[in-house]
């Protein structure tokens, strides 16, 4: 049994390694080399998509930082708190830097007899050779292709990253604070260290610095790194396969990056991908085109009301930042006190929409 891959990025690498595990032969496309000398970025990963990456994909516990409790604020309230998560026992949810675990999957797939790096030769030769091509390039020629059509959206915002030096702490607590400007997010990734995120609403440059200072409320003797900056779009693709092809990825969906939930949706499209394929090996049948629609049919409808969910959270204080009116975050802060709801939301960000 064998795989096409298109495309070495994350996830391209991440589903990789899953196949070649469960003993299936993949052939890895590469179209240019990843670009990880920008070390300014972060993933945030769940704590249900946590275990299934250390038991079925690598373990990677020792590039993790955890993270038990989750603090939400507004501006608009003189920094009120409006939600608040825990989790002493358990972590909710944890930090990693991206091109540490790119470089951490890339090796130890290079060791594995099961895959074949080769780069882009003819497409035509690819689309004749396989009978189950999984692409997650989204800068191809199939892409160009066959692969355009989709709900978009463009926040017509810059997001911000950068790593922020500090004063060593207990630093085990994520925050994000409803800016006037667009929430603002500090993510422990050390003792010493925090990830920031800023979504700002406009595309004019800014001194991130300043934005830091003005909202830091526990972190001493900072020294702020590199910042990278790109553009805020969402996406959802109409169809997710042409014949044998099957879109992955964030080919299939792009998130605004508030909830840090574009990685996470990507390892759950993951775990059903492996799923539907082990069902097939079990069975004796051919890895072909019939997988591409039946993932489709069991992931298209979830990813589309997630990340619905996802722009609603945006679009919800995005009003109360325009109107500059305080019943929305009162009424937050008060659902938020709510037990039930509390453990509704947690749920919501481990495991996604479980139909």
């Amino acid at each position: 049994m064998k795989v096409c891959i298109l495309g070495n990025g994350l996830t391209g690498l991440a589903l990789a390694k899953a196949l070649v595990n469960q003993g299936i032969y993949v052939d890895l496309f590469i179209n240019k080399k990843i670009n990880n000398k920008d070390k300014s970025r972060t993933l945030g990963i769940s704590k249900d998509n946590v275990k299934f990456f250390n038991q079925n994909i690598l373990d990677i516990k020792k590039l993790l930082w955890n993270i038990n409790k989750i603090e939400i604020y507004s501006e608009n309230l003189r920094d009120e708190k409006l939600l608040n998560f825990e989790d002493y026992k358990e972590s909710l949810f944890s930090i990693v830097k991206n091109h540490e675990l790119y470089n951490y999957l890339f090796l130890e797939l290079k060791k594995n007899e099961l895959i074949k790096i080769k780069k882009y030769t003819s497409y035509k030769n690819i689309l004749q050779k396989y009978k189950l091509i999984i692409n997650c390039d989204s800068n191809n020629q199939i892409t160009k292709k066959f692969f355009y059509k989709n709900l978009n959206k463009n926040y017509n915002s810059l997001a911000y990253a950068t790593i922020m030096k500090h004063r060593s702490l207990k630093n085990y607590t994520a925050s994000q604070i409803f800016t006037k400007n667009g929430p603002l997010a500090f993510l422990p990734i050390s003792k010493k260290e925090t990830s920031i995120v800023y979504s700002f609403s406009g595309k004019k440059n800014i001194n991130l610095e300043n934005y830091i200072k003005k909202h830091n409320t526990k972190y001493k003797d900072i020294k702020i790194n590199k910042v990278s900056f790109f553009e805020l779009k969402s996406f959802n693709l109409r169809s997710y396969y042409y014949e044998n092809i099957l879109a992955f990825g964030d080919m299939l969906h792009k998130l605004h990056p508030l909830a840090g939930q574009g990685f996470n949706m990507s390892i759950r499209d993951i775990k059903v991908i492996v799923k539907l394929i082990k069902n097939k090996i079990n069975l004796g049948l051919d890895l072909d085109k019939s997988i591409c629609l039946e993932f489709e049919n069991e992931t298209r409808h979830r990813n589309y009301l997630f990340s619905s969910g996802i722009d609603f959270m945006f679009e919800f204080f995005n009003l109360e930042r325009k109107f500059k009116n305080k019943i929305l975050s009162r009424s937050v802060q008060y659902l938020g006190n709510k037990k039930y709801l509390n453990n509704l939301f947690i749920k919501f960000a481990d495991n996604g929409i479980v139909i």
